[in-house]
């Protein structure tokens, strides 16, 4: 058997070729739903892992083991139906991509269930408890992306979501400095500052989750 280490670089790695893809198809589903084909039209409205998949932000959730991005969904509000302003509509897919991490690590938890009862019944409990461990923590990992994409600083969905709320001036200005915002994030992320605000808020949805789902297991993961 592997050791954990390994098997939670492999569990890492499994979340990067699928959750990422949903949380970047989840935008341009959304983007499409509005009227916006600008996705859909590069290829960016299915879960193939190539045409969604960022270097930098991939080796930062294989290093982190929680926190990393994908390639931003091409989105064109000048294409939304006009029953959505443009900042609206933005606003919209930029929050579709968590909560979309969030509903799969719903999903995942009720696999958990399932797989744990068949395996369990079938008398391989050893099977059952690395199943087990498999699948909650990628509800983990999930949990964590979206939380970190929820972050409202540029280029994160979370600051699309935020610029919904604030003057139009504000968000010029604040684009002008986008780039060494990234640089701040990226060196938040690597010097470990961010572990306790975002470990605190995760902990607390997993706790929320594994209420609703009766899975206490998933607060010792």
């Amino acid at each position: 058997m592997l050791n954990w280490d390994m098997q939670s670089f492999i569990v890492t790695l499994i979340v990067l070729m699928t959750s990422m893809p949903v949380h970047e198809c989840a935008h341009a589903w959304a983007a499409y739903k509005l009227g916006d084909d600008t996705a859909s039209l590069q290829g960016r409205l299915n879960l193939n892992p190539l045409a969604h998949l960022d270097p930098i932000g991939s080796v930062m959730l294989l290093l982190t083991q929680r926190y990393g991005w994908a390639k931003p969904t091409p989105v064109n509000p000048r294409n939304f139906t006009r029953k959505i302003t443009m900042r609206g509509g933005m606003a919209v897919t930029a929050l579709a991509g968590p909560v979309s991490n969030l509903l799969l690590g719903l999903a995942l938890l009720l696999v958990n269930k399932l797989a744990v009862l068949a395996l369990g019944y079938a008398g391989q409990t050893d099977a059952a408890v690395i199943v087990s461990y498999i699948l909650l923590m990628m509800v983990t990992i999930n949990v964590s992306l979206a939380i970190f994409n929820l972050l409202p600083v540029p280029p994160l969905d979370g600051y699309r979501i935020l610029a919904y709320f604030i003057p139009a001036k504000w968000e010029a200005r604040i684009a002008q400095y986008q780039q060494v915002i990234y640089i701040v994030v990226l060196v938040a992320v690597f010097m470990g500052v961010l572990s306790v605000p975002m470990g605190w808020l995760t902990r607390w949805i997993l706790r929320f989750f594994a209420l609703i789902t009766r899975t206490p297991e998933l607060l010792y993961v």
